[in-house]
C-alpha cells in the first residue's frame, strides 16, 4: 500500500501465496521448520510453504501505533523527524520503537539458536528481516536500516559454510543480489 504508513496492521497478501510459494520452493532447503508472524500477509504464505509453520508473535512487523494506516503525508512533520532522527529510541504515539521491536527479535533468534535446528525459515515482514541482519551479522544501524527486503524474495542468512562467519544475500528465483 503505497503511500500509507503500516505495520501492525493486518492486511492481505499482495500477491498469491501458492504461486509465491511455488516460485519461492527451489530456493530454500527442505524440511526444515517454518516459523512465521501470525499476521496474514505472512500466515498465508507461510501454510503455502509448509503443512505446519509456527507462528510467533515476536516476528511481527513493527507497530506504529496511532501511525498505522495513516498516509505519510498526513502524519506531523515534526514526529516524523524525530523518529527518523532516533527510530531506536523513539516511540510513535501508541506504538512501539525500533529497540523494543529488536529486543524481541532478539529474544526470538535466541531460542531460535538455541533449538540447534541447523536451518529455519521465517516468513516474516521486511523491519523483522531487517533487525534479524543486525543481530546475526552484528551490523551498524546506518548498515541494516538501508537494507531491502522484498515481497517474494528469499534472504539468506548463512554461517559461510561452518565458519561463524554469516553472510547475507537477497534471492529470487531468477537473480540472485548481494
Amino acid at each position: 500500500m503505497p503511500g500509507l504508513c503500516y505495520g501492525r496492521s493486518d492486511l492481505a497478501l499482495a500477491g498469491d501465496a501458492a504461486s509465491v510459494a511455488a516460485s519461492l520452493r527451489s530456493l530454500l532447503p527442505k524440511n526444515v521448520p517454518v516459523f512465521s508472524s501470525p499476521l496474514t500477509r505472512c500466515c498465508l504464505l507461510a501454510e503455502a510453504l509448509h503443512p505446519a509453520p509456527q507462528f510467533d508473535a515476536r516476528l511481527l512487523e513493527l507497530d506504529f501505533g496511532d501511525w498505522e494506516m495513516r498516509p505519510w503525508a498526513g502524519i506531523d512533520r515534526t514526529e516524523l523527524d524525530r523518529w527518523a532522527a532516533d527510530p531506536h529510541m523513539f516511540t510513535p504515539p501508541s506504538g512501539e520503537s525500533v529497540g523494543a521491536m529488536r529486543s524481541r527479535v532478539a529474544d526470538f533468534l535466541g531460542n531460535l539458536v538455541g533449538q540447534s535446528l541447523g536451518s529455519a525459515i521465517l516468513v516474516t515482514h521486511a523491519g523483522v528481516m531487517k533487525l534479524c541482519a543486525a543481530e546475526l551479522l552484528g551490523l551498524a544501524p546506518a548498515k541494516w536500516l538501508s537494507m531491502q527486503f522484498e515481497f517474494g524474495t528469499v534472504s539468506l542468512i548463512d554461517d559461510a559454510k561452518g565458519t561463524h562467519e554469516l553472510i547475507w544475500h537477497n534471492r529470487t528465483a531468477s537473480r540472485s543480489t548481494s
